[in-house]
C-alpha cells in the first residue's frame, strides 16, 4: 500500500445507485417508476429505497410497520432483502468497473474506487463510459465522483447524486481550488466522509458548517480538538492525499454468522439445526481466503424486548489444531451449544464467530515432513473432502452438499420471515427468469 503526493492523482468512486432496489428493478421492471423500498433481516425495516419511496417521506431504518399503510394508499411495494441477488450483481458490477483500470479497490458491496490516474481521456469521459457501460450490460444505474483524494472522490460521488445537471457524473480533480472550495461550500458537514451527524454538533460550534470550511481548518488544531483521522478527512478535502490504497484486502480476522430468528425456538434440536447451517456457511467463508481457524465462539440469548426471561449465553470452543474442516467445526458448535443452552428459555437469535483465523500455509508449513500415518494424512483427507463439497456447491448452487445436520428443513422456526423475497434468478437453475414470446 502507498500514499501517492502528486498532484495529478485521479480517483474515481463508483456507487451503484439505491443498489438493492435497482437489482429488484433490473429483474422486474415493472417496478420502474413505483415507490420500492427492501426490507432488513425478518422484514424488520426500510434498509434501501428508491427515490420515490424517500419521496414519499420513508427514512432509512423507518420500521415495516409504521410504513405498510402506504402499499394502499401510494403503492408503496416492499420486497425482503435478496442478499443472494445482491451479491452476485455486485460481483458483475465490480467486474466491469475493474476493466477501466488496474487499480481496484472494492470499498462495499456497490461501491468500488478505481485510479484513474494515467487513464487516457477526461474524467467526464470515462464517468459517463463507466456509467454507461455497468447499465448496457447489467442495467444497474450508478452514479461516479472523481477527485484528487479519495475523500473528494465520495463528495464528488455525493455531488453527482444531488446535481441533476452533471449527469451522474462530478468531477473535482480538474478544477482549480477556488472552483472546487465553492462546490463543497454546498455540502453540509454532516455529509462528510468520516463526520457523520455524531461530530457535526461540535464541529458547527466551531463555525466549520460545511465541506469547504473543514477544507480551510487548521489541520493541527482539528488534530489537537478531535482526531488524527479527522485531521486527515480535512487535508484530504483540501487536495492533499492521505488514505493509502487497499488493493488486496486483508483476510478477515474473525468471521460471524448469526441470524434472529422467524420465530422464537425453544428446542435444542432446533437451535442446534440453525447453529450447523451457520457453521456451514461460516466454514465457506473461511475456505474461501484460503484460512484456518484456531477456535469458535457460540452464542445464544432470548429477545431484549423480553423483561420477564432475559437469557444470553456464549462460550468460547478451542479447536487444538487450526481447521477449515467442516465436520471439525460443527462437533465444536455441539459441544458449545452444550455448554449454553438452558431449557424453557425462548431463543431469539444465535449465531457463531470464528476467531483466530490464520492463513492455510502456517498450518501446511508445521506438518511433520515424514509423518506418513498421521496428521498430514488426515489433513490431506479433509481438505480434498471440503475441496470437492465446495466444488460441488458452486457448480450447483449453495447448500447442494452439507453435512446431514445443516440440513435446512423447509419452514423452520428458526429461519428468517422472508414474506416478500424475490426469486434467486441469477444462481439457482429453478429460479432463472423465462422469457415468454
Amino acid at each position: 500500500m502507498d500514499v501517492s503526493t502528486t498532484h495529478q492523482q485521479r480517483i474515481a468512486l463508483i456507487d451503484g445507485n439505491s443498489f438493492y432496489c435497482s437489482c429488484e428493478r433490473v429483474m422486474r421492471p415493472s417496478l420502474e417508476g413505483k415507490p420500492l423500498v427492501v426490507l432488513s433481516n425478518n422484514d424488520g425495516c426500510a434498509i434501501a429505497r428508491t427515490q420515490e419511496a424517500k419521496d414519499l417521506g420513508i427514512k432509512m431504518g423507518d420500521p415495516w410497520f409504521k410504513i405498510q399503510h402506504l402499499t394502499d394508499t401510494h403503492g408503496l411495494v416492499a420486497l425482503s432483502a435478496n442478499f443472494t441477488l445482491y451479491g452476485e450483481i455486485s460481483h458483475r458490477m465490480m467486474n466491469i468497473i475493474g476493466q477501466f483500470s488496474p487499480r481496484q479497490e472494492i470499498y462495499s458491496i456497490d461501491e468500488s474506487f478505481l485510479d484513474l490516474t494515467g487513464v487516457p481521456g477526461s474524467g467526464r469521459e470515462i464517468g459517463t463510459a463507466i456509467r454507461n457501460r455497468i447499465k448496457q450490460w447489467i442495467g444497474i444505474p450508478t452514479c461516479v465522483g472523481i477527485g484528487p483524494t479519495k475523500t473528494l472522490a465520495k463528495l464528488a460521488n455525493h455531488l453527482a447524486k444531488k446535481v441533476p445537471r452533471l449527469l451522474g457524473v462530478c468531477d473535482l480533480a480538474q478544477v482549480d481550488d477556488a472552483r472546487r472550495l465553492r462546490a463543497l461550500a454546498h455540502v453540509p458537514i454532516e455529509d462528510v466522509w468520516g463526520v457523520g451527524r455524531r461530530l457535526a454538533p461540535r464541529l458547527r460550534e466551531l463555525g466549520i458548517n460545511t465541506a469547504a470550511d473543514l477544507a480551510q481548518a487548521d489541520t493541527n488544531a482539528i488534530r489537537d480538538r478531535f482526531s488524527v483521522v479527522l485531521a486527515k478527512t480535512a487535508q484530504e478535502l483540501a487536495g492533499q492525499p492521505c488514505l493509502a490504497w487497499d488493493d488486496m484486502p486483508a483476510s478477515k480476522q474473525q468471521i460471524m454468522c448469526s441470524r434472529s430468528f422467524g420465530s422464537p425456538v425453544q428446542d435444542f434440536g432446533d437451535l442446534l439445526e440453525a447453529l450447523s447451517v451457520f457453521s456451514t456457511r461460516a466454514a465457506e467463508r473461511l475456505r474461501s481466503q484460503n484460512s484456518v481457524t484456531g477456535a469458535i465462539n457460540v452464542f445464544a440469548r432470548t429477545s431484549f424486548f423480553r423483561k420477564d426471561a432475559p437469557y444470553s449465553g456464549s462460550t468460547l470452543v478451542p479447536l487444538g489444531t487450526p481447521t477449515a474442516d467442516t465436520s471439525v467445526l460443527l462437533h465444536a458448535v455441539k459441544k458449545g451449544l452444550k455448554v449454553i443452552f438452558r431449557p424453557g428459555f425462548k431463543y431469539s437469535k444465535a449465531g457463531v464467530c470464528l476467531l483466530d483465523i490464520a492463513p492455510l500455509t502456517s498450518v501446511t508449513q508445521q506438518m511433520p515432513l515424514f509423518d506418513s500415518n498421521g496428521a498430514d494424512k488426515t489433513a490431506s483427507r479433509s481438505a480434498r473432502a471440503m475441496l470437492a463439497m465446495d466444488s460441488v456447491n458452486q457448480r450447483y448452487g449453495r447448500s447442494t452438499l452439507v453435512p446431514a445436520c445443516a440440513l435446512q428443513e423447509s419452514g423452520a422456526a428458526w429461519t428468517m420471515r422472508q414474506e416478500r423475497k424475490t426469486p434467486c434468478y441469477t444462481t439457482d437453475w429453478e429460479q432463472i427468469v423465462e422469457v415468454r414470446r
